[in-house]
Order: C-alpha cells, then structure tokens, then sequence
C-alpha cells in the first residue's frame, strides 16, 4: 500500500497532475486485482491440485537403497519446507490489510505444509533415517526462525517469484533423476516412480505459486513501474534462498544438489532470472541496471513526469499491460461463473502514466 505520511508533510507530497491516478487509487486497483486473482486462483487449487501427502503416493514402494546424495537431497528439501509456518505467518503480517494477498498467504501456507510432509515421508520411507533422527532433527530446526529477507511488501513479493521459479526448478530436477534421466555419471542407473511423483506434484504446486505471485509484480509494474523495477534489481542483487543461514550442513547438501545438475549459479541466472524477466518484460539484467542509472539522471521536475517517463524505456511496458489486461479477463470471466459481476465485478483501469507514441502521419 502507499506509504502514509504524517499530517505535517503532506503539503510537501507532490501534487498527482491532472488527468493521472493518485498512489490511493493505484493501490485499489491493484487490491481488487489481486482480490480477484485470489477467489481464481482458490477455486482452481481446489479443483485440480486437492492431494494428499500421506494419500497421494505408495509410500511403501519407495525404494530403501537410494543414494547417499539423493538422501542428502531429500534431507534438504524436508529441512527448507519445515519452516513453512515462519514463512506463512511473517508474510501474512505483512500484507495483513490486503484480502486477496493475506488470504491467498494462507491458502499458500497450507499448499507449503503439504509439501514439508510430504518430504518428510520420503526421508522416513527411505528407511535411512529414524523417526527419533527425524523428530531431533526438527527440533533443531525449529529451535531457530526464518525472518523475512526485506522489511517491506513488494520487495517480498518480487523475492517470491524468483524463489518459487528456483524451488521449482529444483523439484523439476529431481524428477528427472527420479525417472532415470540424470546425465551425471554417479547417478545413472538410479529410478524411484514413487519419488518421481512426489517431486513433480509438488513442482506443479511451486509453478501455481510463481504464477501467483508473478501476477502481482506485473500489476505494480504496471501501476508502479520505478518503484517495481528498483525492487526487482535490489532482489536479485542480494538473491539467496530461503533458510540457508538456518539449515545445519547447508553447504553439503547445496554442493550435492549442484553436483546432481538440480541447481546452481548457473541454473539460476538462465532458469530462474533469465526466465521471470521475460515473464515481466525485462531483456536482462544489465538492460534492467543501464535502465535505472539513465532513469535517475533524468530531471524530477515538479509535475512534469520526465522521471517518470524516462523508466517505461527500462522493460516493454506493452507486454506487461497485455499481461495485465488479460489477467482482468480472467478474473472477470471467474466473477461471471459465480455471479461477482452483477455486485461487485473487476475492472481494469488504464494506466494514463503511459506516454503515447506519436504515430507518422501517413503521406497523401
């Protein structure tokens, strides 16, 4: 949301030019945008993603003679998603005023829970650690909490896109090996069904979640386009993921995971980046930094958006409003099924910010 200032500085707020949207109504806009992306993504969650970590999969068929770093693997994945709560409960604070974001952070948190049983099921099926090693374990875990990695709203939600590409990437991965397709020497020959299920159950739920949480970056890149980008090159500047300062022997089990091709620096910059600036019409990383150091030797006259005009040079803003647009479609489509539309229905509002490109004249 906008920031809120204290009476005494409001006279020192610039003035919304005519004819452009205030920060009170971006911030609308984007509420009911997400409000909407919410009640679709809800119902699709529970149509086509409603299973079970205990159900779901023939946990007795798991084979007991995996490999040591498929183990090791296992481990850590169990060990990241253990923190699940701190995840959801922080997140939620945050953005506790906005409905359709702190809703969908539960609704995300109980998909979470899933995923961290789930895991601790192939760790206890493996039969290569004890339940008593298991409870220990999540002791030590938990004696320790997961806090946010920045302090403000859409910092966190630009880090959850890419930390949900990268934790999908990863289960992608491990399905592959799982379904005997590794390329690495030490581990050819090795197959797991059950495992291969698991993994890519769970990476379907991590691409719903990317989805999500792309969605709301390109409403703020819409409606918010210096503020959003500044965000998106702060994140990666400083990208890691989720519990490494927490979880014991992280070092091993990250040198594993690189050394069974699940994920490295190398995965992250094309899989990862590479991949969620095309989903928000970024060319690159160097694109996305020239763009910002010309944007601020831009002149910040009074009313006069140069500024402001000069960042829509940084990313192609018309693939980001067609993004837009069509998630509105959606939404409105989602709101006629249940009837939204004849009380309350979504509506997309442009953007007046967008300057206009000034088409020639055509010849006589």
């Amino acid at each position: 949301m906008a920031d809120v200032m204290p009476p005494n500085m409001l006279h020192e707020r610039p003035r919304t030019p005519a004819g452009l949207l205030s920060n009170a109504e971006k911030d609308r806009l984007i509420e009911r945008g997400f409000l909407g992306l919410y009640r679709w993504y809800t119902a699709r969650s529970q149509e086509t993603r409603n299973w079970n970590p205990d159900r779901s999969f023939e946990w007795r068929q798991l084979r007991q003679d995996m490999p040591p770093e498929i183990i090791t693997v296992l481990q850590g994945f169990f060990a990241v998603e253990q923190y699940a709560p701190d995840f959801t409960s922080n997140l939620v604070h945050l953005v506790r005023r906005s409905h359709g974001r702190s809703h969908f952070q539960l609704r995300w948190g109980s998909e979470e829970e899933k995923h961290a049983d789930a895991w601790e099921n192939a760790v206890l099926f493996s039969g290569q650690r004890s339940p008593q090693w298991i409870e220990e374990y999540k002791e030590r875990l938990k004696s320790q909490t997961w806090e946010l990695p920045f302090p403000d709203a859409i910092h966190n939600l630009v880090y959850t896109v890419f930390q949900e590409r990268a934790t999908q990437l990863n289960y992608l991965n491990m399905m592959k090996i799982a379904q005997g397709k590794s390329d690495k020497p030490h581990l050819q020959g090795f197959s797991d069904p059950v495992l291969a299920k698991v993994a890519q159950t769970i990476a379907v739920d991590e691409a719903a979640h990317y989805n999500f949480f792309l969605e709301g970056v390109r409403m703020y890149l819409y409606y918010y386009p210096e503020r959003t980008l500044n965000a998106i090159k702060n994140v990666i500047g400083q990208f890691s993921m989720p519990a490494a300062t927490l979880v014991p022997d992280w070092e091993q089990f990250f040198e594993t995971v690189y050394r069974a091709g699940i994920y490295g620096p190398r995965d992250f910059q094309r899989d990862v980046m590479q991949v969620a600036f095309r989903n928000m019409g970024i060319e690159s990383r160097k694109a996305l930094e020239e763009g910002i150091r010309k944007t601020r030797e831009v002149p910040d006259f009074d009313g006069g958006n140069f500024k402001t005009t000069a960042i829509f040079e940084t990313f192609d803003y018309g693939a980001v409003e067609g993004d837009v647009k069509r998630l509105h479609v959606k939404i409105q489509d989602y709101e006629k099924e249940i009837g939204f539309d004849l009380y309350d229905p979504t509506e997309f509002v442009v953007n007046p910010e967008v300057p206009v490109q000034d088409t020639p004249a055509a010849d006589d």
